[in-house]
């Protein structure tokens, strides 16, 4: 192992029972097994009822290094870091931590309910091994970032979830650990306290190995060199982040739910994507044009219409859009006419790789009713080398052919 290796992971299992009786059970066995000084945990093999939540990982995280852990909810990722940060005992293996852990995994752990903010950031850096003069060092440093201003005087437990993983994410960073532990640290808290969150990783980034838990995956390639994906305990490195973001986004594939709506009066003869008009997976390219043509008909009332088109990931999160009203042209409508061609041209889609999904809505631009939605009605299969991590609208032209019969 490296002198830049801070964390090593070597053949590490943890297995929890099923059954709150057998699991009081196994647990004295066990002592009395390692007071005996025999194997923890009998011969290795599942006893009735138990389980492993963490099946013989390896891996190692070097200074610099950001490992993104990822996976679906039980997969064992919290397990993992909880065993890192030495909350738990593993049942096989080795762990390796070299320097002083920082660590966010749950929600208010390590702070004492009943003391004041101000006296939780003494304790904390107490149990880290600061002197007094370093925490004094630090205290205002901590307190400006968290923002808490006088609830730093006010007992942790009136503290709301945002509050606490403020607090606690300002103590785990700013005592420039050696190894970041961060368990869904972002998922809580508004816009500006994300960016202090981004911006303070950065600038530990070089000195510091971070693992970083998420289901946010553009979060997950924006701080991440690495990733591993998680499964029933077992886990699969990837060295470059975007391909196990695609094999996590494949997990929930099933999940897909195609919604279509049509408001009364109005008629859908087509809606066609890239020339096609039925509804099988569509390949392009990053940097490729869009061509998206609905042929409708629409009621007597509708004088002028918006229209969308959205880039989902398969997590319904929404990275990539056109709108009709960042453009210059309006898209009305000349009475008495009614039956209408709406064309949507857009030179460069820019996206990342992996499955995406693709949303049609157009809308009364007067009364805002939706006229036409086809969510999450069409799969893009994207290749290529670039990933968008946040909402972006492309340009694109709008036309609108009149007299079209129906």
């Amino acid at each position: 192992m490296s002198e830049d290796t801070l964390i090593a992971v070597e053949g590490v299992s943890k297995r929890f029972c099923r059954s709150l009786k057998k699991s009081l059970w196994y647990g004295i066995k066990d002592l009395g097994s390692e007071i005996r000084g025999r194997r923890h945990g009998g011969d290795g093999h599942l006893r009735p009822d138990e389980f492993w939540a963490v099946d013989d990982l390896s891996f190692e995280v070097k200074r610099g290094e950001c490992l993104g852990l990822i996976g679906r909810n039980g997969a064992g990722k919290t397990t993992l870091l909880r065993m890192l940060n030495g909350l738990i005992k593993p049942d096989a293996g080795r762990l390796t931590m070299r320097g002083r852990v920082g660590a966010l995994i749950a929600l208010g752990a390590g702070f004492n309910p009943i003391l004041t903010g101000r006296e939780n950031i003494v304790v904390n850096a107490s149990v880290l091994g600061l002197t007094r003069r370093e925490i004094n060092d630090k205290l205002e440093q901590i307190v400006d970032f968290s923002e808490l201003g006088d609830f730093m005087d006010m007992p942790v437990q009136s503290y709301s979830s945002g509050m606490t993983v403020r607090l606690g994410f300002a103590v785990a960073s700013a005592l420039e650990p050696d190894i970041l532990l961060l368990d869904e640290v972002l998922a809580v808290g508004d816009i500006g306290f994300r960016t202090k969150c981004y911006n303070r990783i950065h600038s530990l980034a070089n000195r510091t190995a971070v693992i970083f838990v998420s289901h946010n995956m553009p979060q997950i390639a924006r701080l991440s060199t690495k990733a591993m994906l998680m499964s029933s305990g077992r886990g699969e490195l990837f060295e470059d982040v975007f391909p196990a973001i695609e094999a996590y986004n494949a997990l929930f594939a099933h999940c897909r739910r195609t919604d279509w709506h049509l408001a009364p009066g109005v008629t859908l003869d087509y809606i066609k994507i890239n020339g096609r008009q039925d509804q099988e997976a569509i390949s392009l390219r990053t940097g490729e044009p869009l061509a998206v043509e609905v042929r409708m008909a629409l009621p007597a009332t509708v004088t002028a219409i918006e229209a969308q088109v959205s880039i989902l990931e398969p997590s319904g999160d929404v990275i990539a859009g056109i709108n009709s009203l960042l453009s210059d042209v309006p898209l009305a409508i000349s009475a008495p006419t009614k039956s209408v061609r709406l064309s949507i041209a857009s030179p460069s889609l820019n996206l990342g790789t992996g499955a995406k999904l693709l949303s049609v809505g157009v809308k009364d631009a007067n009364s805002r009713l939706v006229l036409i939605r086809a969510h999450s009605a069409w799969s893009l299969n994207v290749s290529g080398d670039r990933f968008i991590s946040a909402p972006v609208y492309f340009p694109a032209s709008f036309s609108l052919d009149e007299d079209i019969p129906c």
